[in-house]
């Protein structure tokens, strides 16, 4: 079998599986179909594929319990988000966190409770970083 090239960032179907095994911590493949939405129906064998190209690009491990495989994230929801995040940046803002956070918070869809949390995240990170 060809080796895989490791990705940085899941494609959308990896993500989505990645989704599930993080909310259940690890599983076998049986496991996470089960917790896809209603109607989403995946062949056994599909999920056991995607599941292998996140071991192959290093997203999960896998140990044998019985005859079956229990995948585990190999890597924390919040990290892959501070990478995706930081990919964003780098890619369609020109490495340019402010321009990001501009857009976000000029959207009108945007409540004013949101932009008051947000606005309490950026005092406490400048609160911790000058006291």
């Amino acid at each position: 079998m060809r080796e895989k090239k490791k990705s940085e960032l899941l494609t959308e179907v990896e993500l989505e599986f990645m989704t599930r095994l993080w909310a259940l911590g690890e599983g076998t493949v049986r496991d996470v179909l089960d917790q896809l939405p209603e109607g989403r129906n995946l062949a056994y064998t599909s999920g056991a594929t995607i599941l292998r190209i996140l071991e192959q690009k290093e997203f999960v491990t896998s140990r044998k319990q019985d005859k079956r495989l229990i995948y585990v994230p190999n890597l924390a929801k919040d990290a892959y988000q501070t990478r995706s995040l930081k990919n964003l940046s780098m890619k369609l803002f020109d490495d340019t966190p402010a321009s990001l956070v501009a857009r976000l918070v000029n959207d009108d869809e945007l409540t004013e409770e949101a932009l008051g949390q947000i606005r309490a995240l950026v005092d406490r990170r400048l609160k911790n970083d000058t006291g």
